[in-house]
């Protein structure tokens, strides 16, 4: 697709998410880390590893859809792709490992459910390519995609709920602020990956269709 104005919103938007959240971790330092550890001999070399290869599948994860890449260079195109489709299955794969280190159920199952679909749909824009189905495979990677993003959307709701609850409660907080940023992020998961996928099949994929 050629690129316009509100593709390049998103990937300065998604940057401007990722980058923050992410730059700690790659000092390899665990004393950085936001998430506490049990033991970090094996949880912060697969979270390092995790947040690395993701942040590649964001980045590879644009480039596939623009047409200088696309169509003009489709070597490019399928170099990029293969890194993407790398990258989420490896990040993807220790996602599911990393579910077992995750204390509390309502995050490890947003986790799981979401690493489950990120290796489904890109699993189905692989194959799709492989058998050439090239209309096919356009739509399970905008879909795989979708999940990508969840990453900046999940983060991006989090302020926005909190400015929901402090509108809601007459310009206050119900409780501790850090209290309420936790439990939000029990559910953010959940509603990236609805949002995501609504704009995905009911504006992008259904005028296709």
């Amino acid at each position: 697709m050629k690129p316009k104005k509100s593709w390049w919103v998103l990937f300065v938007v998604s940057l401007g998410v990722v980058i923050p959240f992410s730059a700690p971790y790659f000092t390899l330092d665990p004393a950085y880390s936001r998430v506490k550890f049990s033991s970090t001999a094996i949880q912060f070399p697969l979270l390092v590893t995790h947040i690395i290869t993701a942040c590649v599948a964001l980045l590879t994860g644009f480039l596939q859809f623009i047409d200088r890449f696309r169509i003009k260079k489709p070597k490019v195109h399928r170099y990029l792709g293969r890194v993407y489709v790398g990258s989420v299955f490896i990040s993807g794969l220790i996602a599911l490992v990393y579910f077992f280190y995750v204390e509390d159920l309502s995050k490890a199952t947003s986790f799981l459910a979401l690493s489950l679909l990120w290796l489904f749909t890109c699993w189905k824009g692989y194959r799709t390519a492989v058998r050439r189905d090239f209309d096919e495979h356009r739509k399970w990677m905008i879909r795989s995609f979708a999940v990508t993003l969840v990453a900046v959307s999940g983060r991006i709701i989090v302020p926005i709920l909190l400015l929901m609850v402090f509108l809601l409660n007459g310009f206050s907080l119900p409780g501790d602020i850090k209290a309420t940023v936790d439990e939000m992020l029990k559910f953010n998961i959940w509603i990236g990956i609805i949002v995501n996928f609504i704009i995905v099949e009911w504006i992008i994929l259904k005028p296709i269709g």
